[in-house]
């Protein structure tokens, strides 16, 4: 089973990311900021992150650094999900190292749809 690693600082938006993401038949993991998604994944590296930018304590764009930086931290598809949605912010993600940009709210077939276009689900 493939996993998920949901990274947002809103436990209602992990909660329906989690729901979302578990009917696509992933295992979910959450964190509430990237301090804890990056611990989450020193232990066990997911296959895809839904990541939030703003956030205390490590926000999305310092984690995804880091994360690229760890060993396999190039695998997992990252998907920054985030209110912030000019063209600055979409392109300094995907410089980054994010895979795909989806803007808040999000709902399951936006989700689904991503993931496809990333190969994670057929």
């Amino acid at each position: 089973m493939k996993s998920c690693l949901v990274v947002d600082d809103s436990t209602i938006v992990r909660r329906i990311a989690r729901h979302i993401v578990e009917a696509l038949d992933f295992r979910v993991e959450e964190a509430a900021d990237g301090q804890e998604a990056l611990a989450a994944c020193r232990a066990r590296m997911p296959d895809a992150i839904l990541l939030d930018w703003n956030m205390p304590v490590m926000d999305g764009m310092e984690f995804l650094l880091q994360l690229r930086q760890l060993r396999g931290g190039d695998r997992p598809k990252v998907i920054f999900c985030s209110t912030e949605n000019d063209t600055d912010h979409i392109a300094k993600a995907i410089r980054a190292g994010a895979n795909e940009y989806i803007m808040k709210p999000f709902d399951s077939e936006i989700i689904r749809s991503k993931f496809a276009q990333l190969g994670l689900i057929a």
